[in-house]
């Protein structure tokens, strides 16, 4: 060291025994040693005393050039982290001796004492090896540097510890204090590791150590002054064990990694650098894969909730994590998928699927997944694995009912269920008595008990995802009505335009007894007639008319409707391939079967360009009127048509208002037909029409009437 970082050094040294000295004197005055059982206010005038002490013997070193002062300087040094260990222990603890406001659990904490000691006591051996000469592996002055790296490591674990698990009300007191110790440890850990690292101390920053420590005298100070008591109302927490745990491991994985690394260096010859920095590079990218690991993290959780706490789980914690979850979509079609996320998340679970009634269904489907294989299989309402749920409420653990299914009664599961990869829960979603729907989840990234803590959690969490999802059907089923409000009021200014329209019509037609020979009035009658016709047509084409027909049900030929169809396409110059199955007749209205017939039939031609193909079949199948309409055009994607197709005022034309589909799916509906939809971007669509079939014989001279 030349001379210029001596005098440096030793001013440095110089403050930090001038202002902890004063600081000493300060706590005497204000009473500290007048309660000995307030351990806190002992323990940190230790600290305060020693740090005095390792100022001073270490400037009267510098002073003296004496290895008695270096030796005792060194100790005072160990010391003062010993009395901080003391300290930032005792507020983690204290609360929970005195019986109030106490750690979580006090078993949480038990490992954390013995490992302060052992790390001062290998500080103390290091230093006595020294003294006495006697070599171990080594200098025993590495020995020393590698427990002055370890003591701020450990110091930043309990740091961390105090600062996370202070409740906000007392986070402000703190957080001066967290401060300034955390400044100082990471000084420290800067110092010595690179030391240990390299086999050198740098002069530089040793040589204003002592400047960095006498900096947290204010923050101290500071601390003190805002409350006496400002450590109190402590709490641990899962999340806290977690982290501090994670915090320790990583400390301790890269201490022991620079151990190894001092020993490669030391005993690889020439080779000795370059594998030591090797060593180093492997060990911080194996450090960075563990960390980002998610079964590791998995498996770390798991552990000290099993270990560490009376409960697997900290319920505020996960209670308030689940709701903002839930509410963190940006639309009702992204809520799904969040409440699989919110239920997986709190067993480990990297995977789930979420099965719900669509509404006027007969069966539950899946509507939404996260890294879980689609399946189109429709799980029907009364089937056995929904009646036990709706019943009984319970969570399905899948492992348990392969090994033990008579637990689960008389449940018999679905083959695709058994068949679905990786599926380990059924958590049932109750909305009341009733169940809405059900999520799968995917075997966990490490080992979950499922007892009754983990049960309780989803049946709990469950309910209140189902009653987010029943909120959010029943936002979309208002906003459905409030649509078709609209549509209503719509029509009255349609209605109006009519009327304007029918106004104009009579009066042309009043002037036209005698005006008809007029060839200026004849032109002008011809335009009139040609506008109002124009704005009628555009007028039905914002406006489908949906209601009711007159009259009753009758029996009504397919093919016939079809060819009317044909021909009208024809007339628009379009070409519609057609395969008819003779009569086929079912029962309805004439005219709202050829609306809905014509309205696929339209979109088919309009989806498709000139030179595409669209055809239309129609068949008898097992007592059904099936209508196939096929096209080569554009295609819809499947979420479209899972989410948007038959609701109504949802379309892809620009010109459409989305009726028409939505109109022709319920009007199947209601006479006990169903539509279904195969469809594949870019490749064209297949509607399927089916219908109850209507058959008339003629036997013995009487009209027989068959339905089916």
């Amino acid at each position: 060291m030349d001379s210029d970082n001596l005098v440096l050094t030793a001013w440095s040294y110089g403050l930090v025994g001038l202002a902890y000295t004063g600081f000493a004197l300060w706590l005497l005055q204000t009473g500290y040693l007048r309660s000995l059982r307030d351990w806190s206010k002992t323990t940190i005038l230790a600290a305060i005393t020693s740090s005095a002490l390792w100022g001073w013997l270490g400037l009267a070193f510098l002073w003296t050039g004496m290895p008695a002062l270096l030796f005792f300087s060194i100790l005072a040094d160990i010391a003062r982290y010993g009395c901080w260990y003391a300290f930032l222990l005792i507020l983690l603890g204290a609360n929970g001796a005195n019986g109030a406001g106490a750690i979580g659990k006090p078993a949480s904490m038990r490992w954390m004492a013995p490992v302060a000691v052992a790390v001062v006591c290998f500080g103390l051996l290091a230093l006595l090896l020294s003294t006495l000469h006697v070599s171990v592996f080594g200098q025993t002055s590495r020995w020393i540097l590698f427990g002055e790296m370890v003591s701020p490591v450990f110091a930043l674990v309990l740091l961390e510890q105090v600062f996370r698990n202070v409740t906000e009300d007392s986070r402000w007191n703190i957080k001066p204090l967290c401060l300034g110790l955390f400044s100082a440890f990471l000084f420290d850990l800067y110092v010595f590791s690179e030391a240990v690292l390299f086999n050198r101390l740098d002069t530089d920053a040793l040589s204003i150590r002592g400047a960095v420590h006498t900096l947290v005298v204010p923050l101290l100070l500071l601390s003190m002054a805002r409350r006496r008591d400002w450590i109190s109302k402590i709490h641990m927490s899962p999340r806290a064990a977690f982290q501090t745990a994670t915090l320790l491991m990583a400390g301790l994985y890269l201490t022991f990694i620079s151990a190894v690394g001092y020993y490669i260096r030391y005993f690889g010859g020439d080779w000795g650098r370059a594998l030591q920095l090797g060593l180093m590079f492997f060990a911080l990218m194996v450090l960075l894969f563990l960390g980002l690991s998610g079964a590791m993290r998995a498996k770390l959780r798991v552990f000290l909730s099993k270990h560490f706490f009376r409960y697997r789980f900290d319920y505020r914690e996960e209670w308030l994590k689940f709701t903002r979850t839930l509410s963190a979509q940006n639309s009702p079609q992204e809520m799904g998928q969040q409440v699989i996320r919110g239920l997986a998340n709190m067993l480990e679970s990297p995977a789930g699927g979420l099965w719900l009634r669509a509404r006027g269904g007969s069966g539950f489907q899946q509507t939404a997944r996260w890294n879980l294989a689609q399946t189109v299989e429709v799980e029907g309402v009364d089937s056995p694995l929904c009646q036990f749920m709706a019943t009984s409420g319970w969570v399905i653990n899948l492992e348990e009912y392969r090994s033990y299914s008579r637990r689960y009664g008389q449940l018999k599961l679905p083959t695709w269920l058994q068949e679905l990869a990786h599926a380990w829960l059924v958590v049932p979603l109750m909305a009341g008595e009733q169940l809405i729907g059900f999520v799968v989840l995917a075997s966990a990234r490490t080992r979950v008990d499922v007892n009754w803590e983990v049960n309780d959690l989803l049946k709990t969490a469950g309910r209140q995802a189902a009653s987010f999802l029943a909120q959010m059907q029943a936002t979309e089923a208002l906003l459905e009505v409030q649509k078709f409000d609209a549509f209503n009021r719509m029509s009255a200014f349609v209605v109006h335009d009519l009327k304007n329209i029918v106004t104009q019509l009579s009066l042309m037609m009043k002037n036209a007894k005698r005006l008809s020979h007029n060839p200026e009035f004849q032109q002008d009658m011809l335009t009139t007639v040609e506008n109002s016709l124009d704005k009628m047509r555009q007028m039905m084409m914002q406006l489908r008319e949906g209601a009711t027909p007159p009259g009753t049900a009758v029996g009504v030929n397919l093919g016939a409707i079809i060819e009317r169809i044909e021909a009208v396409a024809a007339g628009r110059g379009r070409k519609l391939e057609l395969q008819l199955d003779g009569q086929v007749v079912t029962r309805g209205h004439e005219e709202r079967l050829e609306r809905v017939i014509g309205h696929v039939v339209q979109n088919a031609l309009d989806a498709t360009d000139a030179n595409g193909r669209v055809w239309l079949t129609l068949e008898r199948v097992s007592g059904q009127a099936k209508v196939v309409v096929k096209d080569t055009g554009a295609g819809m994607s499947q979420d479209f048509v899972r989410e948007r197709l038959f609701k109504p005022f949802q379309t892809t034309k620009q010109s459409g208002m989305g009726i028409g589909a939505y109109e022709s799916f319920q009007y199947v509906q209601e006479l006990g037909g169903r539509i279904e939809v195969g469809s594949e971007l870019g490749r064209g669509t297949t509607i399927t029409i089916l219908l109850p079939l209507f058959e008339t014989r003629n036997e013995s001279g009487l009209h027989l009437l068959e339905t089916s």
